[in-house]
């Protein structure tokens, strides 16, 4: 497998596909830390704030302006742990601890964008749009088919000024076209949904340093997560149950997206539920039935789902 994958839900995405073994393919920012320590630093969210000339600081800076949104400096386990909205100073002194980092609310859209890139070059980017929910919770994501001219601009240029020898894949999440987040690595939830020859184009981008992408088709797609309140960590359905839900109209993968044998507090997950599951799909109603299919298969959980 290409892939160091730490998620094994995410295996079917690679299995099968061929690629020498000394190629080393980053899903996870904590190797992504590790292997490329010339740019680890976009880990550093006030560094990675500065870079676009944002206000932010730590607790020893007290922001001019509320609201502010709170967060670690550094967060290699993902899903928004620890992160909080400040809205006045005397918020600010009760909640903000070592190592965390302040940075300004932003509003509009939240996306997530994968973006190839040879030599500090971006040479490829695709973006999916986040339906926000609750707590960290997103009820959906839109992978979308075009690319967006604006955010296209002001990433290709924060690329071009700050990544400068690298060759890889970035992955950034965006609030309102700034930059909230980056990680050296793609954005695994949805990879099945890039189409035809997306996987080996991403493993010669990392074995030759060239992005061969030969198609420029792409296709709207729908990434459909499963909650559930935090407390109970119930078993995975049984194999008969998956397969039928995999074989639904539209839907291209299912993952199940937790451990049974591990404790929820073991599991990263946002502050407003447990996700139990993914549904990929290419039909946005079909995705939602799955969803509903898939709840079915957990009757001792407290299943979250939005209205």
């Amino acid at each position: 497998m290409p892939i160091c994958e730490r998620d094994p839900w995410r295996f079917q995405f690679f299995e099968g596909v061929d690629c020498p073994d000394d190629v080393r393919i980053p899903t996870d920012d904590i190797d992504s830390f590790v292997w490329f320590p010339q740019h680890a630093w976009v880990y550093q969210k006030q560094r990675m704030a500065r870079s676009q000339g944002l206000p932010c600081g730590d607790l020893h800076h007290l922001p001019s302006q509320f609201p502010v949104f709170a967060k670690p400096d550094v967060n290699l386990r993902g899903m928004g742990l620890g992160s909080c909205v400040i809205t006045d100073a005397t918020q600010f002194r009760a909640l903000m601890q070592p190592g965390m980092m302040w940075m300004p609310l932003f509003q509009g859209e939240h996306i997530s964008s994968d973006a190839a890139i040879e030599n500090g070059r971006c040479v490829w980017l695709r973006h999916a749009h986040g339906v926000a929910w609750n707590a960290g919770m997103f009820k959906h994501w839109t992978l979308e088919s075009g690319g967006r001219a604006e955010l296209d601009g002001y990433l290709t240029t924060w690329i071009a000024n700050n990544m400068a020898g690298y060759t890889g894949m970035m992955n950034f999440e965006t609030i309102g076209g700034l930059i909230i987040e980056a990680h050296l690595r793609f954005a695994d939830q949805w990879c099945d949904l890039y189409g035809e020859g997306w996987i080996e184009a991403m493993i010669g981008l990392y074995q030759h340093g060239q992005w061969a992408l030969q198609t420029s088709a792409t296709r709207v797609g729908f990434s459909v997560p499963l909650f559930t309140t935090h407390g109970l960590v119930p078993e995975h359905p049984g194999a008969e149950a998956q397969a039928a839900i995999r074989t639904m109209k539209d839907v291209s993968s299912l993952q199940i997206t937790f451990y049974p044998a591990k404790p929820g507090e073991a599991h990263p997950m946002p502050p407003g539920g447990f996700r139990l599951g993914i549904v990929n799909c290419w039909n946005l109603e079909s995705g939602f039935e799955a969803r509903r299919a898939l709840a079915r298969c957990f009757p001792n959980c407290q299943i979250m789902l939005p209205e």
